[in-house]
């Protein structure tokens, strides 16, 4: 599964390895919100890797967790789901919206082969700085570049640069973000 080679899903030792998740995040999504330190301690034993001020808004949804690993000043709105079948790397100061689906996971084309119960996944890298929209889909194999804003309600089907702002279905490059783009937010008018 790891390698990107095809594997199934109904494998009864994976089954049991998403068992496990399913269990410890049922738990988390079940905290009262004040028990921020209890949703902490549980993430920090489901996922690979957490680093410091680290924020998730249940309920979060994941297949397995030890293939998530998220960097410093990480904050996730409502809904997160991560299909991570393979490796998902975030980096620091990321911020995604809510109802957002990261899906290493994918299935075949041809529905004979999908009636074989066969799956196959790949990796998907998310930058340092990076915004991802509401209701945002990225796919598998998928990286999106530092400073990257991808706006709300796209699919991110291929690849994404750094420093620029991605939008649409599929999900292609707007423009660059620059200088200009931080001189002039404050005298923006919003709403």
């Amino acid at each position: 599964m790891l390698a990107g080679e095809p594997y199934k899903g109904f494998d009864p030792e994976l089954l049991s390895e998403r068992q496990r998740a399913k269990e410890m995040i049922f738990e988390f999504n079940s905290l009262r919100p004040s028990q921020i330190e209890e949703r902490n301690n549980i993430l920090k034993k489901l996922l690979r890797k957490t680093g410091k001020n680290n924020f998730f808004e249940p309920p979060f949804r994941c297949d397995y967790g030890y293939n998530i690993e998220i960097g410093e000043n990480f904050y996730t709105n409502y809904n997160l789901i991560i299909l991570d079948c393979a490796k998902v790397t975030i980096g620091n100061n990321v911020l995604i919206g809510p109802n957002v689906g990261i899906f290493t996971a994918g299935h075949p084309l041809h529905a004979e082969i999908r009636k074989q119960e066969w799956e196959h996944a790949y990796p998907i890298i998310i930058g340092n700085s990076v915004w991802i929209g509401g209701h945002v889909v990225i796919n598998p194999g998928v990286s999106i570049g530092d400073h990257t804003v991808i706006g709300s309600g796209s699919v991110v089907t291929k690849d994404i640069p750094a420093n620029v702002f991605a939008a649409g279905n599929p999900c292609r490059v707007i423009r660059e973000i620059t200088d200009e783009d931080k001189n002039s937010y404050f005298s923006k008018k919003f709403g």
